[in-house]
């Protein structure tokens, strides 16, 4: 994994904790959460590249959908 694939999957986990925190659930083991991000940033780059939008927002937008769910 890259340098800049490591900071977006580390950006992601930070997210995603914080958004279980906030929402007052419990946080699953941190290789979940390292699964999910991994996930986010994966899916963040495909969106990126059919519409050619900011990786990073696309990140924050994907964190706050998985707990609406």
């Amino acid at each position: 994994m890259g340098f800049f694939r490591k900071q977006e999957v580390s950006l992601a986990v930070r997210l995603l904790k914080w958004k279980y925190q906030n929402a007052g659930s419990p946080l699953p083991e941190d290789s979940v959460i390292e699964q999910q991000a991994e996930k986010v940033v994966d899916d963040a780059h495909r969106i990126a590249k059919e519409r050619g939008s900011n990786v990073l927002s696309i990140i924050k937008d994907l964190v706050s959908e998985i707990r609406k769910k």
